[in-house]
């Protein structure tokens, strides 16, 4: 294995964790103790390891030469009865994207505004941090669970419409009936096949925008 592809796997066996973490800390913050009290406000990633999702899901991509690299931590659990807000969930949900985001903003403009002064070395690696961030962002705000997105969608369609939420609320529960493996794979199958034309643009450009660099 390349050391590229290893840092790659790195970063985003790091992202992942903190993607998780933030999730643990927004609830607890929002007055849910579940999570600090299961000990998963902590950065040991002994504790965030899912065997499928932080480890064969990663080396599978990698070994059928995936154009793209997933991968996801152990849930950190809550307790949507102690988040009494409407958009306690989504707030939730969308902590972990947005750390995601804080982090491909923070290195990304710092290839953009001091790229020359970073070497190529260590720009090439800020670049890796940017593009597995925006990549993790971008997968898990598809509103298809157990994505986050599907959650702060739910969110948006709470404000909007109370019909309109009940009724997502009703495709949600049925589409999780078939199970949490079956899930994983029905959604990159349709990230492949439907999403993966818009996604991978949308991914540039934003990687372009942030750092001024194409790719």
């Amino acid at each position: 294995m390349q050391p590229d592809l290893i840092f790659t796997l790195l970063i985003l066996f790091v992202s992942v964790i903190l993607h998780e973490v933030a999730h643990g800390y927004m609830a607890n913050w929002l007055g849910d103790p579940t999570a600090r009290l299961a000990g998963r406000l902590t950065l040991n990633p002994l504790v965030h390891i899912d065997p499928i999702g932080t480890i064969i899901l990663p080396l599978l991509l990698v070994f059928t030469n995936s154009p793209f690299f997933i991968g996801y931590a152990k849930p950190v659990p809550y307790n949507p009865y102690n988040l009494p807000g409407k958009y306690d969930e989504p707030l939730v949900a969308f902590a972990g994207p947005a750390t995601n985001i804080l982090l491909a903003l923070i290195f990304g403009l710092s290839i953009r505004f001091a790229g020359a002064a970073l070497g190529q070395n260590l720009e090439n690696a800020f670049a890796t941090i940017v593009y597995v961030n925006l990549l993790l962002a971008l997968f898990n705000l598809v509103p298809l669970p157990p994505l986050d997105g599907s959650k702060v969608l739910g969110g948006v369609f709470t404000a909007l419409s109370r019909n309109l939420a009940r009724g997502y609320e009703t495709f949600l529960i049925n589409f999780q009936r078939i199970g949490m493996l079956p899930m994983i794979l029905l959604i990159l199958v349709i990230f492949n096949f439907i999403l993966q034309p818009v996604f991978v643009p949308v991914l540039r450009s934003l990687f372009t925008l942030l750092t001024g660099v194409s790719i």
